[in-house]
């Protein structure tokens, strides 16, 4: 969090970061792994975003790879335009239904990410 407040974002008011719902993505560890005057001034500036608990955090993931491809894949020259295609791209998504298709099951996923996400022991 220091990376993204003082060296990546040091005049963004605020920082919005995106979390799954993880017991220790909250507020109180900021104060548990920094003083409380440094965890304080982090808080101020940061604004929490959580995935729902009842969806993948990689719906997100995957649908940034898809703006990626679909819209982000030339040079586009001012913000407005960028924003006024990203509106455009996600009308376009939105209306047309547009669905996910995975094709790996759970298992296949935690052997593909299991640096990330370890088997839970009951499931081993």
């Amino acid at each position: 969090m220091r990376e993204l407040v003082d060296i990546h974002y040091p005049e963004a008011e605020p920082i919005r970061v995106v979390l799954d719902n993880l017991s220790t993505h909250t507020p109180a560890a900021l104060y548990q792994a920094l003083p409380p005057s440094e965890a304080r001034r982090f808080l101020k500036r940061l604004e929490f975003h959580y995935t729902p608990t009842h969806a993948s955090w990689l719906n997100m993931v995957v649908e940034i790879g898809v703006l990626r491809g679909q819209c982000l894949d030339r040079r586009i020259e001012t913000r407005g335009s960028l924003t006024a295609e990203v509106a455009a791209w996600e009308n376009q998504r939105n209306n047309s239904g547009a669905r996910i298709n995975w094709m790996f099951s759970t298992k296949q996923a935690r052997l593909k990410l299991a640096k990330a996400y370890p088997i839970p022991a009951k499931e081993s």
